[in-house]
């Protein structure tokens, strides 16, 4: 018997998460929103591609947030998007009410399930989903550092001309603009990328790609990025379906670790079965370790506005 995976919101990304897992038959979909119709009409066309694509999983849309009910993993895309001359905050504020309802309906119908968040702004908004839903915070957190470590490997191929598959990195802190990446574990094929390029041009692929998805918005003149987003996101659920053990990064909940307590914050984690299943503490320097507990304090001090 299939999986059950519920994915809210039918907007770009969630659509595209509900593809994915579909079209790899991973697991069933519900694919729910408050708009009438919408999840309804996108399920039933990808569901008619099946023949095409060879998968028998199913996918339903719907309004009726009951029908979550049993979902392994939930997958959080509901929000309002970012507009031009809205703050982080402003942002906030008008997400968190989408993140208490979706969440007071995941903890009616999908008590035992896994929540992956991918509301902006993120740090904050799988904070308060965590809060909200009263579930251990190993089942509660956002999707992120996956993009944001998939972005760098990408830029970085370019600039080495090689796969992106030869890069490894890891992104800590929080997603977009104050990502943190850690050049001392940034390697293709195990040599240090910082032996290969100079300071200047390493600083300048990192700043590209904290701008990643600001670029892709200021291509598409209206809209945000949803392929890659939603490729991170199937990453984070097959290491959960399979208890495959991943290490990824992921905006987890920290209990002390790196100095860090009672947020949600960009850190490397191993995801299994259970969820977050333990959160990987690596040495930093001072700089590095300064900036992750900056990105904490100000995701924390938002949260406690919010509240």
């Amino acid at each position: 018997m299939k999986k059950k995976i519920a994915v809210i919101g039918a907007g770009f990304v969630g659509t595209m998460v509900a593809q994915r897992v579909v079209e790899r038959n991973l697991a069933d979909v519900i694919l729910a929103d408050v708009v009438d119709g919408i999840p309804q009409g996108k399920a039933l066309d990808i569901a008619q591609s099946s023949a095409i694509e060879g998968f028998d999983a199913v996918i339903r849309g719907t309004c009726d947030f009951s029908e979550i009910e049993g979902s392994s993993i939930v997958v959080v895309t509901a929000g309002f998007p970012r507009t031009p001359g809205m703050t982080r905050e402003d942002l906030a504020r008008k997400n968190a009410g989408v993140i208490t309802s979706v969440m007071d309906n995941v903890r009616r119908f999908a008590p035992s399930s896994i929540v992956i968040v991918v509301t902006n702004p993120l740090d904050v908004m799988a904070h308060l989903s965590w809060i909200r839903s009263g579930f251990p915070p190993e089942r509660v957190f956002g999707m992120g550092g996956v993009l944001d470590e998939a972005r760098f490997r990408y830029f970085l191929s370019l600039e080495l001309k090689v796969s992106p598959r030869d890069i490894e990195a890891l992104v800590l802190g929080s997603h977009g603009e104050a990502m943190l990446p850690l050049e001392s574990h940034t390697t293709m094929k195990g040599i240090p990328v910082r032996n290969i390029l100079s300071k200047e041009r390493f600083a300048e692929i990192v700043e590209r790609t904290r701008q990643g998805g600001a670029e892709i918005v200021e291509l598409l003149k209206t809209g945000s990025a949803w392929h890659a987003p939603s490729a991170a996101v199937v990453a984070m659920i097959e290491a959960a379906l399979h208890d495959s053990k991943r290490m990824m990064s992921a905006s987890a909940y920290l209990d002390g670790q790196y100095g860090i307590s009672d947020i949600h914050i960009g850190v490397p984690v191993v995801v299994g079965s259970g969820g977050i299943e333990r959160v990987c503490e690596l040495p930093l320097n001072k700089n590095e370790m300064e900036a992750l507990r900056r990105a904490a304090d100000i995701a924390r001090e938002m949260v406690a506005r919010l509240e």
